[in-house]
C-alpha cells in the first residue's frame, strides 16, 4: 500500500488499522490509536467510512454516493476526494494505486 501518494479516482482505498469508531446520534465518530486523535466523520463521511472497510476505488465510492444523493458528479467527486485526502494526511486510511 502507498502511504504517501496524494488520491485520484483511480485509486483504491480502504480503512486504516488501529481506529476505534462509534455511533454518536446518527454521526460516526473515530478515535485514532496511532495518534491519539479524535475525529467527527459526520453522517456522510461515517457512510464513506462504512463503505471503505473493504478495498474500493475511489470511482466505485462516488458511484454509490451519486445513485443515493441528488448531487452533480463532478460536485460529489470533489467532495469525496477533498475528504478522502484529509483521511490520507492524517493516516486513516490506505490508499493503492495499482489495481
Amino acid at each position: 500500500m502507498i502511504i504517501n501518494k496524494k488520491i485520484s479516482l483511480n485509486s483504491f482505498i480502504v480503512q486504516g488499522q488501529e481506529n476505534v469508531v462509534s455511533d454518536m446520534d446518527g454521526e460516526k465518530v473515530m478515535m485514532s490509536i496511532h495518534n491519539g486523535k479524535y475525529y467527527n466523520l459526520g453522517g456522510i463521511g461515517g457512510e464513506i467510512w462504512e463503505l471503505i472497510n473493504e478495498l474500493i476505488s475511489v470511482n466505485q465510492l462516488v458511484d454509490i454516493l451519486m445513485s443515493r444523493y441528488t448531487i452533480e458528479e463532478a460536485e460529489c467527486k470533489e467532495q469525496v476526494l477533498s475528504f478522502l485526502n484529509h483521511l490520507h494526511a492524517e493516516g486513516l486510511i490506505l490508499v493503492d494505486d495499482k489495481n
